[in-house]
């Protein structure tokens, strides 16, 4: 940044914009040089800022750009946070422009960080922040940057800033779908609307959630609520002629293929709204995956995925879909072509299907281990032996519904034979002492009886003895008897029962 020093006029700012960028970066480092701090200098020196960015960006010096943002500091603190703010996010948005710059990106938006940090301007901190989180997800550093958002979260809330609590939201739901936990990842989904709804959100943002909302619906197996949004997404970023619309248009595609309605990609493709803006590799890579499911072609989609392999591998949401695609369509034509047979080699199916014989025969061990027809692999021979399938005997159902009657009428009878030695020893206990209160007898009765309805029999048991000890209805030596711990339910049972017989007193 050593050069000439050079007014910081109108003047000098339109004969740096006549001339090439190999000449105007000299003199509009020459125009940052001056020393003058009057309104119309600084206003100068922001155009020369936001113009040397642009130069430096088209002549791939990233580093510099770098550089320039911690020389221009003194600068930034004569001029409002607002436009320092707007003049920082230029600059990194310049070096994001220059192709294989994502290091220098992170390492850039860090030390910013730190000096909005240092100098306290929380605006444009946080935003730098939410950049920062967004390029550790880019270079797949998902727990860095889940960390980053959890505490920026905390801060965007307390300060109620909706619109960036909207993008934190929404690039939470992203981290998360990429970590495949889908629960948070439509959880963080539904915090952004909420936001969204409280908040003018600009257009670009709103398809950017709606693309978000696709995804996850298509995760879903949900094609026909994802194809809306993706529509919708594609509409917003048609009308703002933004690059993402053609993501938008693609995953309409993918969910139309999906559905199996691949006919419909061919008229969608020839609109006059799609097929001329949006001509290109991306399309093309959709059209034959369309036309490879309409023939029911394993050949002719794998000829797809090696011809595009950039527009379909590379894409983590199509390749994730047509994969599983790709193995329902060949388990349909492996059932097909093996149905007839009972008894066929590897070798044969492989032909006809146009597979090699090993991934056939993995696929078939496969199809088996699943139960997706019975059968067997010969592999010594190189056959596959298809059984019928295996008729069920209703007979089976029927015995263990009949068992599980049988289990509660044996309960039933159980509870009832608990429930006369529990109404019998107050019968006992009346004879005994004299007493005609039958009401008095009845309603104990009834609240013992609950007890076999409340806990197991075992317990019934243990209870109907110490309410006999507790009423006197029993010898002392049959007391002590009931009362020993070690003794079991089913041995106080029986003490009971010659009590009630008169075996035992």
């Amino acid at each position: 940044m050593s050069s000439q020093r050079v007014p910081a006029t109108e003047d000098s700012i339109s004969a740096a914009k006549e001339k090439t960028a190999a000449e105007a970066i000299p003199l509009l480092y020459g125009i940052l040089e001056d020393p003058s701090s009057s309104s119309e200098a600084l206003k100068n020196k922001e155009l020369a800022i936001t113009d040397l960015s642009d130069r430096l960006r088209e002549v791939g010096r990233a580093e510099e750009l770098q550089s320039l943002l911690t020389k221009l500091r003194p600068f930034f603190s004569l001029i409002p946070k607002a436009k320092t703010a707007k003049l920082v996010r230029g600059i990194i948005d310049s070096v994001a422009k220059i192709p294989g710059t994502s290091d220098l990106q992170i390492s850039l938006c860090k030390e910013i960080v730190q000096w909005t940090r240092a100098e306290k301007r929380t605006f444009l901190s946080q935003r730098i922040e939410a950049r920062l989180a967004a390029l550790l997800m880019e270079s797949k550093e998902y727990s860095e940057a889940l960390n980053l958002l959890s505490g920026l979260i905390k801060e965007v809330r307390r300060l109620d800033d909706k619109l960036l609590l909207v993008e934190i939201d929404l690039l939470e739901s992203k981290l998360h779908f990429a970590l495949r936990n889908l629960p948070k990842a439509k959880a963080a989904l539904t915090a952004a609307r909420t936001a969204a709804n409280a908040v003018y959100v600009p257009p670009a943002q709103q398809g950017t959630i709606d693309l978000q909302s696709g995804i996850l619906h298509a995760e879903e197996k949900d094609y026909k609520t994802a194809y809306s949004y993706f529509f919708e997404a594609f509409e917003a970023f048609n009308t703002l002629a933004d690059p993402q619309a053609i993501y938008g248009l693609k995953y309409m595609l993918l969910c139309k293929i999906m559905v199996n309605q691949a006919e419909d990609v061919a008229g969608i493709i020839s609109s006059p709204k799609v097929g001329l803006q949006y001509k290109g590799p991306e399309l093309d890579a959709m059209k034959a995956i369309a036309d490879a499911h309409s023939k029911r072609s394993l050949k002719l989609f794998e000829t797809a995925l090696q011809n595009f392999k950039n527009e379909l591998d590379e894409d983590p949401i199509v390749h994730r879909h047509l994969s599983a695609l790709y193995d329902t369509l060949q388990e349909q034509n492996l059932c097909r072509l093996i149905e007839p047979f009972s008894r066929v080699e590897i070798a044969h199916i492989a032909e006809l299907i146009e597979l090699p014989s090993h991934q056939v025969e993995k696929k078939l061990s496969q199809m088996i281990l699943d139960k997706k027809f019975a059968g067997t692999l010969d592999q010594g021979a190189g056959c596959l032996i298809i059984f019928d399938y295996p008729k069920t005997d209703a007979i089976y159902p029927v015995t263990l519904e009949t068992i599980s009657n049988m289990e509660k009428v044996v309960d039933s009878l159980y509870a009832s034979k608990l429930l006369g030695f529990i109404i019998w020893p107050y019968g006992l206990w009346q004879r005994r002492t004299g007493l005609k209160s039958l009401e008095r007898g009845a309603g104990e009765a009834l609240s013992a009886s609950r007890v076999v309805g409340e806990c197991s029999p075992n317990r019934a048991v243990t209870t109907l003895s110490f309410t006999c000890l507790g009423h006197g209805l029993v010898s002392e030596a049959c007391a002590e008897l009931l009362e020993d711990d070690p003794l079991s339910p089913c041995n106080r049972l029986a003490v009971l029962q010659k009590v009630g017989t008169g075996e035992m007193r």
